[in-house]
C-alpha cells in the first residue's frame, strides 16, 4: 500500500498570488494531481548538501506569522 502524502502550504505563501479564486483554486487542485500521480516527485531535483543545510537552518528559525 502506497502512503498517500500530505500537502501543507505555508501560511500566506498566496498572499502575492495574483489571480482569481478560481485561477488559485486550480492551481491548488494541479499541485495536488502532480502529487498524487507522482509527476511532482519524479520532476524534482535533490537540495546541494549546502541547500539543505541551509533550509534546515531557516526551517529551525521559523516563526509562526502573526
Amino acid at each position: 500500500m502506497t502512503e498517500k502524502l500530505k500537502i501543507e502550504f505555508a501560511e500566506g505563501c498566496f498572499d502575492n498570488f495574483n489571480g482569481t479564486q478560481e485561477e488559485l483554486a486550480e492551481l491548488l487542485a494541479d499541485i495536488h494531481q502532480m502529487v498524487n500521480d507522482g509527476t511532482l516527485m519524479e520532476n524534482s531535483t535533490p537540495l546541494s548538501p549546502e541547500d539543505e543545510a541551509e533550509f534546515i537552518e531557516l526551517m529551525q528559525k521559523k516563526l509562526p506569522r502573526q
